[in-house]
């Protein structure tokens, strides 16, 4: 076996990208290449590392099987860092197969946390959640398991268990210090501070603040009747009923439950819900279908009575009503939520995460760039959207893939 490349590999494995670089640098044979193109990725520059992978993909021959799987899986990585979400899925599939049936334990699991971590994004919780059952991460090595813990933290946050996320955030912590990979460390660290910091406000009894993921899954596992803003959903007592795709009468019984205890004028519910500014037989007659419409979707949780002013919402079990309200409620916050990561997305990735349409994304972009909160690289097809970077703070690093000698 070459040195050159086994040290290389042993570098890139511990997150030491130059140290690889030493090594390799001058030499194009396929292995070098691939090592390379992963040491070029962790240190940020996607664009040649693609390059670099392509060519080494093309320069090993059809037998050598096992290095063309990891030069896939190292694509599809660098794939999801640049949050180029249409890469196929089946390609990454194949290659994972095809290093379990070689051998490769170690990079079989990063593939399938590759998939698994695309899933998240796209919000398949449950796809994601099936990809890692029956899954043992015990026997891999320390990277591996960190990165195994992550994604279980990941689903837990989204499914609001935070005290799972917790302990899978202390292992994934064990593990990353095994491996002694800084960038993957700091991952760590920043998903365990998301756990403590306010990530909605709660509005009850006329009262407004903020709350923690841990706040929230108290509140929802309590007896009272939760209008989430964030989901659009109305829960009580594990049951919930979606109203996500009845932005009308979600309005309606937000303004409702912000008012409970007392009621709401009926001038208050046609400008909340209708936007109306100035009300007139059509818009009263409507107001009333549609608070018959939410009595029905309601059901058994709350009912609605009518009042000399207005309308009150009436719980049926639940001795409180709260509203569960996103952290901030700006325009196109979902849009800013993704950026956020400090990655850059195309606008067919965001309209797959978001499940809208590119024009719909690329009209709450140009509003964004208009107004400083979001900023283009690139032109035409290569266009990615961005948040404006803060000064000081680099932007995520890709979690380092060991590619030893095929």
């Amino acid at each position: 076996m070459d040195p050159l490349i086994t040290s290389a590999a042993r570098a890139l494995s511990t997150g030491k990208p130059l140290d690889a670089l030493n090594c390799i640098a001058l030499r194009d044979d396929p292995a070098a290449l691939a090592l390379r193109g992963i040491a070029m990725a962790q240190l940020g520059d996607l664009a040649r590392a693609k390059t670099l992978l392509r060519r080494a993909a093309r320069a090993f021959g059809p037998r050598e099987v096992t290095a063309r799987a990891r030069c896939a899986v190292a694509a599809a990585e660098i794939a999801l860092v640049s949050r180029d979400l249409t890469w196929p899925a089946k390609a990454l599939a194949a290659a994972g197969s095809a290093l379990e049936r070689h051998g490769d334990r170690a990079n079989a699991a990063h593939a399938r946390y590759l998939r698994a971590r695309c899933l998240l994004l796209l919000g398949r919780i449950d796809a994601a959640e099936r990809l890692l059952a029956r899954f043992d991460p015990r026997p891999l090595p320390p990277a591996s398991r960190a990165a195994h813990a992550l994604l279980v933290a990941g689903i837990a946050m989204r499914r609001l268990r935070i005290e799972k996320a917790r302990a899978a955030l202390r292992e994934a912590e064990r593990a990353g210090r095994q491996a002694g990979i800084v960038p993957l460390l700091t991952e760590i660290e920043n998903a365990a501070l998301m756990l403590d910091k306010p990530a909605a406000r709660l509005i009850a009894a006329g009262a407004e603040r903020p709350v923690k993921p841990d706040e929230i899954e108290t509140l929802l596992a309590s007896r009272a009747l939760v209008v989430d803003a964030c989901r659009r959903v109305v829960c009580h007592a594990g049951k919930a009923i979606s109203l996500k795709r009845r932005p009308v009468l979600f309005a309606l019984a937000r303004v409702l439950a912000e008012a409970w205890p007392g009621d709401v004028a009926r001038a208050a519910l046609l400008a909340r819900a209708f936007r109306a500014k100035h009300a007139d037989d059509s818009h009263r007659a409507r107001l009333r279908v549609e608070i018959g419409r939410l009595r029905k979707a309601l059901g058994a949780l709350a009912g609605i009575e009518a009042t000399a002013a207005g309308f009150v919402l009436v719980p049926r079990r639940a001795f409180e009503i709260a509203v569960l309200a996103p952290a901030t409620e700006e325009s196109h916050a979902t849009v800013l939520a993704l950026l956020a990561d400090g990655e850059t997305w195309s606008t067919s990735a965001l309209a797959l995460a978001l499940g809208a349409s590119q024009r719909t994304v690329q009209r709450a972009l140009e509003e964004l760039a208009a107004d400083g909160r979001a900023q283009a690289v690139g032109r035409g097809r290569a266009r990615r959207w961005m948040a404006p970077p803060v000064p000081g703070f680099p932007t995520s690093l890709l979690l380092p893939t060991a590619l030893p000698a095929g």
